[in-house]
């Protein structure tokens, strides 16, 4: 597991590890967050919508899912990115969160000087704390199992299969 060999190569002690979290990877995938917070590692989470690497027809999905968009119609029309977002909160990580969905870092941006999509963006986002899931959401969102999504690119170099390995 990439989080033992890191803990066995690290000078430092990691106390947050950053992680890909969506709907459909399960609330632990690959037992990272079990593994990270049994050693006092908190979770601090990306891509609630998926990561701009993952193929389109799977953000398309995870943001079509009927799940989500059921959900979020009960909490007064929301949103499936919104249900995405709390699902991800609520579960006790950190979050970070892009301005909008279509925000790429490196590339072509909806942020520019001319637009206030970043702005309502991160209003947007900042909303999610405002609401709750209700147990049973939480227990329904888990259960998702579609699109997967890899946890992690990212591990300590000298650990096999680290994304850094040459």
């Amino acid at each position: 597991m990439s989080s033992e060999c890191l803990l066995s190569t690290a000078k430092e002690r990691p106390s947050v590890k950053y992680l890909q979290l969506h709907a459909g990877m399960g609330p632990d995938s690959g037992g990272l967050r079990a593994f990270g917070e049994s050693r006092g590692i908190r979770t601090f989470a990306y891509g609630h919508l998926g990561e701009r690497a993952m193929p389109k027809d799977d953000r398309e999905e995870l943001l079509a899912s009927p799940t989500l968009q059921r959900i979020g119609a009960a909490h007064g029309g929301r949103a499936a990115e919104d249900v995405a977002l709390r699902w991800v909160l609520q579960s006790g990580a950190a979050a970070s969160v892009r301005p909008t969905s279509d925000f790429e870092l490196g590339g072509r941006s909806a942020c520019d000087a001319t637009s206030s999509a970043c702005a309502d963006g991160l209003r947007a986002s900042a909303r999610a704390f405002s609401w709750q899931l209700t147990a049973a959401e939480m227990k329904e969102i888990d259960a998702i199992t579609s699109p997967k999504g890899y946890p992690t690119l990212f591990s300590s170099p000298g650990c096999p299969d680290s994304f850094f390995a040459t």
